[in-house]
């Protein structure tokens, strides 16, 4: 049975907020703040909700972007909601709230033009 998983691209200014991974699937790679769907939430809360958990920051403007259909291995399958969001409070920091799951968050240059 396939998972469900939101990613969020969390946008300050023209920087995304990327986390340095430690889990099996993606170790040292980089990615997006997220985390599985729980029954009834919309995407949106599911982003508010990861975000938080993981990075104690709160956002603001949660939005649909697209999906991604991962089959990953034999045994792993993921459907992937991608949003974009925004800072509810641009003097945030971000903090590591699950160091055995990241090793830190960067606000990470994406493009030279805002997105939102």
């Amino acid at each position: 049975m396939p998972k469900v998983g939101v990613a969020v691209f969390l946008l300050n200014g023209s920087k995304v907020l990327l986390g340095k991974r430690l889990s099996a699937i993606g170790h040292s790679t980089f990615a997006l703040p997220g985390g599985h769907l729980e029954f009834g939430e919309s995407f949106e809360e599911c982003a508010e909700r990861e975000v938080k958990e993981e990075t104690g920051l709160e956002i603001d403007k949660a939005e649909y972007l697209t999906v991604t259909n991962n089959i990953i291995s034999e045994k792993v399958h993921v459907v992937c909601i991608f949003v974009r969001a925004v800072l509810a409070d641009v003097n945030q920091k971000p903090e590591t709230l699950e160091p055995e799951k990241c090793a830190g968050w960067d606000w990470v240059v994406w493009c030279t033009k805002l997105l939102l």
